[in-house]
């Protein structure tokens, strides 16, 4: 075994210290339109809400009542219920369920990809949210901030 001095630790691991206080700034929700394949509909698109890790301290209460207060009906996580645990949100998904948010929880390990019938499955529900006006959002574990 390595002494402790050698050990590395992966980019993003999160500390076992609680940080004094938690980011306060509102979360970042970019919106992609669909116009490019014919919806008038815009996707949601954001980092993992209450996410800790590293030099990010969100808090997963306020994130989740802006997202609410944003009109957010539907969330996409492809989290796997590990990486929720890693990113100390591990009740993320009945916490949706509390404020009347439906949650699709389709596991994709981070930097994994789906097999084709769980991308049919995604985009089949993505396709029905949309097509009934629903203001839906997606986020991953690190969903990086897409400028459009």
């Amino acid at each position: 075994m390595k002494p402790p001095s050698l050990l590395q630790t992966s980019e993003f691991d999160s500390s076992d210290e609680e940080p004094i206080e938690d980011e306060q700034t509102p979360i970042q929700i970019s919106w992609l339109p669909l116009s490019r394949v014919n919806c008038s509909q815009f996707l949601g698109l954001c980092a993992l809400p209450g996410c800790k890790f590293k030099n990010v301290r969100r808090n997963i209460q306020k994130d989740t009542e802006e997202l609410k207060s944003y009109g957010i009906q539907d969330i996409f996580v492809f989290c796997t219920r590990g990486e929720l645990s890693k990113y100390r949100v591990p009740n993320l998904l009945d916490l949706y369920h509390q404020y009347g948010i439906i949650t699709h929880h389709h596991p994709i390990p981070d930097g994994g990809t789906p097999n084709i019938a769980s991308c049919c499955e995604i985009m089949e529900e993505l396709a029905i949210c949309l097509k009934n006006n629903r203001k839906t959002l997606i986020h991953s574990c690190l969903s990086p901030t897409i400028p459009v």
